[in-house]
């Protein structure tokens, strides 16, 4: 009896290390959608702006498994240059993100407080590294 218990004790704990790697292995970053997206904010807007934005960049990474990051910024010098780190395991999660109540809700809520708005698609220099910056952040 006690073998069994051995039997199914490896054998769960090897499934759960096959299911990690393949969880880890669907984030690969050939398939990942980089994006910086550059935006001015009207001024008078700011406060209400990023209040919107934390709101959505929180429900997106807590909800959505498929964004990786949304990592909103401001310029030092000028706050109302915002700039936006987004990540996502692949096109498709990209596309359901758009399609949330919480991104729907920051597009329309902020329309008129923004003054540009630019999206650049990026590439990973380094694949490698990335996962272990979001490891780092881990500990």
């Amino acid at each position: 009896m006690r073998n069994l218990y051995l039997i199914l004790l490896i054998t769960m704990i090897c499934l759960s290390c096959g299911q990690k790697q393949q969880n880890q292995s669907s984030f690969t970053s050939d398939n990942m959608m980089i994006r910086i997206a550059e935006i001015e904010i009207e001024p008078n807007y700011l406060d209400d702006y990023i209040a919107i934005l934390k709101e959505e960049a929180e429900a997106s990474v807590r909800l959505e498994p498929g964004v990786i990051s949304i990592y909103p910024m401001f310029h030092k010098e000028n706050s109302n240059q915002v700039r936006i780190l987004e990540i996502y395991a692949d096109e498709e999660a990209y596309k359901t993100h758009l399609q949330t109540p919480h991104f729907k809700h920051y597009k329309t809520e902020t329309e008129n407080m923004v003054k540009s708005l630019r999206l650049i698609d990026m590439s990973a220099v380094d694949e490698q590294t990335m996962p272990q910056i979001f490891k780092k952040l881990g500990k």
